[in-house]
């Protein structure tokens, strides 16, 4: 395997702003809250959408592990930072620092690992 551009680096940062919807929310809730499950969908996301611009056109990325924690709620509604920051590059594994806040609320945070792949392997 080829390895990964050199922009593609420790230091880049990615960030989105999300407004919590209600289909965000754990059905089991009498409450509308930002779920788990899509707190850390949308910091999946955002690591992808920092790396995109990095790799080439046959290339994309799949998540490898995930390791966050969850904090405090955000109500439907509400605005939500995410935050990625990449933090480590081995051969085509990222390690990305992830967060969520509201405010100055911090919700979840933790890391991200993500593998560089190529997408001819589907074709």
């Amino acid at each position: 395997m080829r390895p990964v551009k050199d922009t593609l680096a420790p230091g880049l940062e990615h960030e989105q702003d999300v407004t919590v919807t209600e289909d965000m929310s754990p059905i089991h809730l009498p409450v509308k809250v930002l779920s788990t499950p899509s707190m850390i969908q949308l910091m999946e996301q955002t690591c992808l959408l920092a790396a995109a611009p990095h790799l080439d056109e046959d290339e994309t990325t799949v998540g490898t592990h995930v390791c966050v924690s969850h904090a405090a709620a955000a109500m439907a509604g509400e605005d939500v930072t995410i935050h990625a920051r990449l933090v480590e590059v081995t051969k085509r594994r990222l390690k990305f620092e992830v967060s969520a806040t509201a405010g100055d609320r911090v919700l979840g945070e933790g890391t991200h690992d993500r593998a560089v792949i190529s997408t001819n392997r589907f074709g």
